[in-house]
């Protein structure tokens, strides 16, 4: 019985000493940094191993960069790319059409803009992230910077892991969005979902935006996840198993088209018969007979006549 007991407890040990390394590895990246530094602020002082993304163009983007890099947080670039839905694009949004020559430029002047980036995920970028010859254009920049790719899914049929096969680019994948809506109680829901999905599939990746009430629930959460859980850098995970459901896209960028003009011009009406030819004789006739009846001639006659003389 003691030996069966001793054995209990070695086993329970071991099992101790081997679950960390099978825990559970949430990943929790902040979008839409550079333009509140105050909430942004509040962000960067939770444990560095929660990770920002930073938009190219916003006002505070090297700043916030900056910051975040001095505190230990790991920096993404947060590049817009284009929707599916119908609405006004920021500056120097990707889209599928766009030559590599101004994907490249694009791309690189992000990297000037937003120091100390490691990675790149997408703002909106359903339209984009859907095509395979737009993806491919942007791994093949990407693969330039040793970056990786987080894949914000924003559309179900993302190319991004084809278009970086022949890359040196990794590919890793949102799987939760944190704060669709702005109700605590809703992303608290959604954090408990992150930790469900990690444990379950080893991994899970959860974006957020830096909104008061996802860090009034992240200052609640991120200091009380459950012990089989690990929150980690988003670069950690590259080397974890990344499952592509999408189904080939190669339909060619729509070149956009010019407005349409409503306008189609006069339409001539074609003479049933052949028309008669005009000699000068009859030109000149006419043209005389005009001159005649003009309102001018018929003016200077009265005044010749004297018809406003008593």
């Amino acid at each position: 019985m003691l030996q069966f007991r001793s054995l209990a407890l070695s086993v329970t040990a071991a099992l101790a000493m081997i679950s960390p390394a099978h825990a559970g590895k949430l990943s929790i990246v902040i979008d839409d940094f550079g333009y509140r530094p105050h909430q942004e602020n509040q962000v960067l002082a939770l444990p560095n191993t929660l990770s920002v993304a930073v938009l190219p163009n916003a006002p505070h983007a090297r700043e916030m960069a900056t910051k975040a890099h001095n505190s230990g947080h790991e920096v993404l670039i947060h590049l817009p790319m284009a929707p599916l839905s119908k609405q006004p694009l920021e500056k120097d949004t990707l889209r599928p059409e766009m030559s590599s020559d101004e994907i490249d430029r694009i791309i690189r002047d992000a990297v000037n803009k937003v120091p100390y980036a490691v990675g790149l995920n997408n703002h909106m970028g359903s339209a984009m992230t859907s095509s395979l010859f737009g993806m491919q254009k942007v791994m093949q920049t990407l693969s330039h910077y040793n970056f990786y790719f987080l894949d914000s899914m924003t559309i179900g049929n993302s190319q991004s892991m084809r278009a970086a096969a022949g890359t040196n680019v990794k590919v890793i994948k949102r799987r939760v969005f944190l704060d669709d809506t702005q109700n605590e109680a809703d992303i608290r829901v959604q954090f408990n979902r992150a930790i469900q999905l990690a444990r379950r599939n080893g991994s899970a990746i959860a974006i957020g935006h830096p909104h008061p009430s996802t860090v009034r629930v992240l200052q609640q959460m991120v200091y009380n996840l459950p012990p089989d859980i690990t929150l980690v850098r988003p670069s950690s995970l590259l080397n974890e198993p990344q499952v592509d459901n999408s189904t080939p896209n190669n339909a060619a960028p729509v070149q956009p088209t010019a407005p349409r003009n409503p306008f189609h011009g006069v339409k001539l009406c074609k003479p049933k018969q052949p028309q008669q030819p005009v000699y000068a004789s009859r030109f000149f006739s006419v043209l005389s007979d005009s001159i005649t009846h003009s309102t001018l001639v018929q003016y200077m006659q009265l005044q010749w006549q004297g018809w406003d003389k008593p």
